[in-house]
C-alpha cells in the first residue's frame, strides 16, 4: 500500500493556499483542506486544487444525525475528492449513511476515514470530559473496529496507534496521522505527537503534516524532509521486522 507524506492547507484563503502551493514547482504534493479553508471559500477551492494536479484529502469531521450526514455526502460526491473524513463517535449507522452519500457521485466513492480521537485529546480528557474510562488506544482500537464493520477505508489515528489497528483490522485499512512534528519543532496545541520517522516506524499509512511545512522558510525542503524521514523510518521498521 502507498504510504504518503499529506501537507494541511491550514490557510486562511485561496490567495495565500495558492502562493504556498505555487512554490511546489516539480512536485504535486497530497494535501489536505479542513473546515477553515473550506468554509472560507466553498467547494470551488476543492475544484481548483484539483485542477492544478493534487490529490484532495477533504477534512471535514462530518457528525450529525444520520440522514444529514448522508445529505451532506451527497453534495461533496459532486466534488473530485480522493478522501474525506466523518467521526467515529457518530456511530455505525452514521458511517453507513455517509458511505451511502457518497455512492451517488459521479467520480466514484472516495476513500471515507473515521476520526477515532483528536491528537489533542490527552487521557485526562478522555477521562475527565468525554467520562470514557477505557484506555485511549482501547478506545480508538474500538472506534477503528466500528469503521471497518461499517465499510469504511480506514481511520484516523495518532501513529501510536497505527500498528494495533493494522493488527486488529488488516494491514488494508488505511491510517492517516496528524500531529506530526519534526523533533526539533514545538507540538503547539497537540498531545499525541511524533516525529514523520516515528510513522514510518509504527507503519502509520499516510502522515499529516501543517505548521512543520506551512511555515518553514522552505516549505518545499522541509516537505521533502518529511518525506526522507518518513521513509527512514519505513526502512527501520523492515530491518526490525527481519531481525
Amino acid at each position: 500500500m502507498e504510504k504518503t507524506v499529506i501537507i494541511a492547507l491550514d490557510m486562511k484563503g485561496k490567495e495565500e493556499t495558492f502562493l504556498f502551493l505555487d512554490r511546489f514547482r516539480e512536485e504535486k504534493p497530497y494535501v489536505k483542506i479542513g473546515m477553515q479553508l473550506f468554509y472560507s471559500e466553498g467547494p470551488d477551492i476543492v475544484r481548483e486544487i484539483k485542477k492544478r494536479g493534487h490529490r484532495v484529502f477533504l477534512d471535514l469531521k462530518l457528525h450529525d444525525i444520520p440522514n444529514t450526514v448522508e445529505k451532506a455526502t451527497e453534495a461533496l460526491a459532486e466534488l473530485d475528492i480522493d478522501m474525506c473524513s466523518i467521526h467515529a463517535a457518530g456511530g455505525r449507522e452514521m458511517m453507513g449513511s455517509a458511505m451511502r452519500g457518497f455512492s451517488s457521485g459521479p467520480f466514484g466513492v472516495p476513500k471515507v476515514i473515521a476520526v477515532t480521537q483528536l491528537t489533542s485529546t490527552g487521557i485526562r480528557m478522555l477521562k475527565e470530559d468525554l467520562l470514557i474510562n477505557a484506555s485511549m488506544e482501547d478506545t480508538v482500537i474500538h472506534y477503528a473496529i466500528a469503521a471497518k464493520n461499517a465499510g469504511l477505508s480506514g481511520v484516523v489515528c495518532s501513529v501510536w496507534e497505527a500498528e494495533r489497528i493494522h493488527r486488529e483490522c488488516g494491514t488494508d485499512f488505511l491510517t492517516v496521522s496528524p500531529g506530526i512534528r519534526f523533533c526539533d519543532t514545538e507540538t503547539d496545541d497537540q498531545k499525541r505527537v511524533s516525529s514523520p520517522i516515528d510513522g514510518g516506524k509504527a507503519g502509520t499509512d499516510h502522515i499529516v503534516v501543517g505548521r512543520a511545512v506551512t511555515k518553514a522558510e522552505d516549505p518545499v525542503k522541509a516537505y521533502k524532509r518529511c518525506i526522507e524521514e518518513f521513509e527512514k523510518g519505513q526502512r527501520m521498521k523492515i530491518r526490525k521486522g527481519d531481525e
